[in-house]
């Protein structure tokens, strides 16, 4: 199969490990180096609102409520478009799909270009900040065409790194916007910057990356994905991870402005850190997991998660903003661990159940792959709403009792139902029936849930 101007690949069996050790290792990692960078600037666009609102002071005539509510309908985009962006790998390959899509970046930066000023209307603001939601997909294709390249015993890593890697966009915008306003620029200097950036992701996307023939988008798999209970419950899980990840990065400026009167520049000299961390740390997730299992590593961490939400809560209402941000920025490295051990357990779960179907060999990767594929944007869909749920549960709480707290109470209690999910399902004995399913196969394979 060829494609003009296409580079694409006939042949991929990394799960062959001569193949993978002459060949494949080092194409696949040139395609996550540069699928990192294109997903990194995603993520910087994605969630460029987190820090334009900083910008937006009283002259703009917004509300923190206004401000919450703006960068909720950023998130929600963001969320929506990851389930189109996984199956465009398919339609266009990774490698073209890499360029459209960062080129699509131009749009929601420019038009912030242009609408960025006092006197513009709220609804103007609003439609701007529904284009910047395309950023968040890039997620999703990126992590559908690396999830092809890797085999599975490498995947926690890979995706980890390619995970972590477009995360730091995050923490990379804000540092940016640290610099411009500590130099007493404007919102549009930190988009100006961006607009190059764009250019040189789509260029050296289109010099580097492969396509793989191999990847079909499969609406078979996509059926018995959404029909999967497996797919619905990682979502649940996937919410308290990286739903807590992307919606504190959006809200944890405009809390530190709301409820403990900090200038934009004292909020961006704070909001960078957590981010920051919990996206370097993402890789570890899934090496962890890839030695003690991902099950293991998910649960333990959300007991974490949740004692530190515990903690914020009392900060919160003691107005301590040292303990406060503290425990913030452990709450972000938290979630970001937590984000690199739920997607390991992804591939591992759908191949546990072609061992439990009785599959071996190239058969059971088989299956394993293409449902892991297909669950993956739903999950990192479904995933992202967490986002939108935390910026609407921090505008509530602010319009009720005035401080976040009544939101961080919500948040500590779903991290407890992650807990109990993660036990019950995953590492319970005796286990759920798919898990029982798996037992009565434990001669044919090592691998237990969790493992996974």
């Amino acid at each position: 199969m060829t494609v003009p101007g296409g580079r694409w690949i006939q042949h991929w069996d990394p799960e062959d490990e001569t193949f993978w050790k002459e060949t494949g290792e080092r194409v696949a990692r040139r395609n996550l180096f540069f699928s990192v960078l294109s997903e990194h600037i995603g993520f910087s666009v994605w969630t460029m609102w987190s820090v334009l609102v900083l910008f937006m002071g009283p002259e703009y005539g917004l509300t923190p409520a206004d401000k919450f509510l703006l960068t909720s309908v950023v998130t929600l985009v963001g969320a929506v478009v990851r389930v189109p962006y996984t199956f465009a790998v398919a339609i266009f390959g990774g490698r073209n799909w890499t360029i459209i899509s960062a080129g699509l970046l131009l749009l929601p930066t420019v038009a912030a270009f242009v609408v960025m000023e006092p006197g513009t209307s709220y609804s103007t603001f609003l439609l701007v900040g529904l284009l910047a939601g395309i950023g968040g997909g890039n997620f999703a294709s990126s992590m559908t065409n690396i999830n092809a390249f890797f085999p599975l015993r490498k995947k926690g890593w890979a995706l980890g790194l390619n995970a972590g890697g477009g995360n730091i966009g995050v923490p990379v915008i804000q540092l940016v916007a640290l610099a411009i306003i500590g130099a007493s620029g404007g919102p549009r200097v930190l988009l100006g910057i961006y607009v190059p950036l764009i250019l040189v992701a789509a260029v050296l996307a289109a010099c580097y990356m492969d396509n793989l023939t191999s990847v079909k988008n499969d609406t078979g798999a996509a059926k018995d994905a959404a029909r999967d209970a497996h797919t619905w419950i990682m979502s649940v899980l996937y919410i308290g991870t990286f739903g807590s990840f992307i919606g504190y990065s959006f809200a944890f400026g405009q809390v530190l402005q709301t409820q403990f009167g900090r200038t934009p520049l004292q909020a961006a000299y704070l909001t960078f850190i957590g981010p920051l961390l919990g996206s370097l740390i993402r890789p570890l997730g899934g090496r962890l997991a890839d030695r003690y299992g991902g099950a293991r590593i998910t649960l333990w961490n959300f007991v974490a998660m949740a004692a530190a939400t515990a903690v914020l809560v009392a900060a919160s209402m003691a107005k301590s903003l040292a303990l406060f941000v503290a425990v913030f920025v452990v709450l972000f490295v938290l979630s970001g661990l937590g984000n690199g051990s739920t997607f390991k357990m992804i591939p591992g779960i759908f191949q546990n159940k072609a061992l439990a179907r009785g599959l071996t060999g190239e058969e059971a990767v088989a299956y394993g792959r293409r449902l892991s594929g297909a669950s993956m944007g739903l999950i990192g869909a479904v995933g992202a709403l967490g986002g939108v749920a935390i910026n609407l549960a921090f505008r509530q709480s602010f319009l009720s009792v005035g401080s976040g707290t009544g939101a961080f109470v919500a948040f500590l209690a779903y991290y407890a139902v992650c807990f109990g999910v993660t036990w019950a399902v995953y590492l319970r004995r005796p286990a759920a029936p798919a898990v029982r399913a798996q037992a009565d196969t434990e001669k044919k394979s090592e691998l237990s849930y969790a493992e996974v």
